[in-house]
């Protein structure tokens, strides 16, 4: 059986998209981020143009994605949440090509991307059936 890291970072491979959690100018706020996993880290890339990043950097986020939206019940349905401490990063030529092409604009205004690390110190999965003895194992 896998651990909760495991399989967090196996349901998040597959999806390209999460949440990531901070404050604000105290105020909690959620953004959208591409995601890729790399040697048990999330790698995020977002638009530096919103500077969501820099409440980012130096604090402990959270990260979440799940598959509510693409699943049923019936089918097995997953929600992974990550707690740890975001750094900017500069990514390697590898870890780029592992995100895919960046989008072409943001709002408007072209797409500036920014990445950045978690190192998740926590890792939560939590799974809906709608049978009783239902489990991952398609996805592992």
């Amino acid at each position: 059986m896998p651990t909760d890291e495991q399989l967090a970072f196996e349901l998040l491979s597959h999806t390209d998209y999460g949440r990531v959690a901070t404050s604000m100018r105290a105020l909690p706020f959620l953004a959208a981020a591409r995601h890729i996993v790399v040697d048990g880290r999330l790698l995020l890339r977002m638009h530096r143009g919103y500077g969501y990043h820099q409440a980012c950097v130096g604090s402990v986020v959270a990260y979440g994605a799940d598959n509510l939206n693409e699943a049923s019940a019936r089918e097995g349905q997953w929600t992974v949440q990550l707690i740890g401490l975001c750094t900017k990063v500069e990514p390697a030529n590898a870890e780029l090509r592992l995100f895919g092409p960046t989008p072409h604009y943001a709002d408007g205004e072209l797409f500036d991307p920014v990445y950045l690390r978690i190192e998740p110190q926590v890792n939560k999965v939590h799974t809906l059936y709608a049978g009783h003895d239902r489990v991952l194992q398609h996805l592992r």
